[in-house]
């Protein structure tokens, strides 16, 4: 009865009689801004740009098939171009989390590979918005967490070929991942986490993909008549 006398008075609705509706408005506005993020192209699209960025899609959907055919156990992954822009930020990252700690400092290394690549996903979509060139950063995050899943998975081994030369067994505690692993209790688990490093990685690369042509079919129906 109140609620009803305020709303006659006033003409406004009672708080909270309107809070959920708003919080769903606002949880609706939300997702479809991003969405329009996500799925933003400009209104007339350039023929030349168009076919160069389908030709970039081509590419990247072979060498991105190519990573998810070959198996993390081999560590063949190691010997791929990409590997070696990787390994740029990797060790970059163990220096950007040495005041973090030891811990922060094994284990930047591979963050540093991982957060290179979203960081520019960010920047391509917030920045310049364009979600194409956002979904080729996904694609390097995707590559990137398989790079890493040979190095989880020899954690125990210690047989891969490390920086500088040598394996872990011939140069004691410089292994990332067994001193990561073995700070975590997790030592016995680096098969299964590798694993699920390789799963996901193939997931983020075959999300970037699908993403990337969905960009390019929005930019095809665009294209000067």
């Amino acid at each position: 009865m109140f609620a009803k006398w305020v709303e006659r008075r006033t003409g406004i609705a009672p708080l909270l009689a309107r809070t959920p509706a708003h919080e769903d408005e606002g949880e609706a506005g939300l997702a479809s801004r991003l969405w329009q993020r996500l799925a933003h192209v400009p209104e007339r699209t350039d023929p030349i740009l168009f076919w160069g960025r389908v030709a970039l899609f081509v590419a990247f959907a072979v060498w991105g098939w190519y990573f998810i055919l070959l198996d993390f156990r081999t560590g063949q992954i190691g010997q791929s171009f990409m590997h070696n822009i990787n390994l740029v930020f990797h060790e970059a990252g163990h220096m950007v989390f040495m005041p973090f700690g030891n811990f922060m400092m094994v284990l930047g290394g591979s963050l540093g590979q991982l957060l290179m690549p979203a960081i520019v996903m960010v920047a391509f979509l917030w920045k310049n918005h364009d979600g194409f060139g956002a979904s080729i950063a996904l694609w390097w995050l995707g590559q990137s967490l398989m790079d890493l899943a040979p190095y989880i998975n020899d954690a125990r081994d210690l047989q891969l070929m490390l920086l500088g030369g040598g394996t872990g067994q011939d140069r004691p505690g410089i292994h990332d991942w067994e001193n990561i692993l073995l700070d975590l209790r997790l030592i016995e688990y680096d098969r299964q986490i590798a694993a699920g490093a390789d799963a996901l990685g193939t997931l983020l690369v075959l999300i970037a993909l699908s993403w990337g042509a969905y960009i390019l079919f929005l930019q095809y129906r665009r294209l000067p008549a």
